[in-house]
């Protein structure tokens, strides 16, 4: 079965989209970090089903837009994958992804 790991990147992301959305509501935050997770789920039983984007990356990156955010993600061993990234869709992804390479 595969399964997914999470950059020590990624986890401080979704801790930060907690922090955000709690401010409000803290049942919505957990409620919307149990989404990115079946998200997770979904993309390591179908490692492939992502998009390329070789417009903004030569990485072996792949992307899956959930609402107004975007999981970037990659496959790694054993068919498991990497959570990379899990960022705001609206930001300027070129950008973001050199500034963490």
């Amino acid at each position: 079965m595969s399964d997914y790991d999470l950059s020590p990147r990624a986890r401080e992301e979704i801790r930060e989209i907690w922090d955000f959305i709690a401010r409000d509501n803290e049942d919505s935050a957990d409620r919307w970090i149990m989404r990115l997770l079946g998200s997770f789920d979904l993309l390591a039983r179908n490692p492939r089903i992502g998009h390329t984007r070789r417009d903004i990356t030569d990485h072996e990156l792949l992307f899956w837009p959930v609402e107004n955010y975007l999981i970037v993600y990659r496959p790694i061993a054993d068919g498991n994958i990497e959570i990379v990234a899990v960022t705001q869709g609206s930001r300027d992804i070129p950008t973001f992804l050199h500034k963490r390479s």
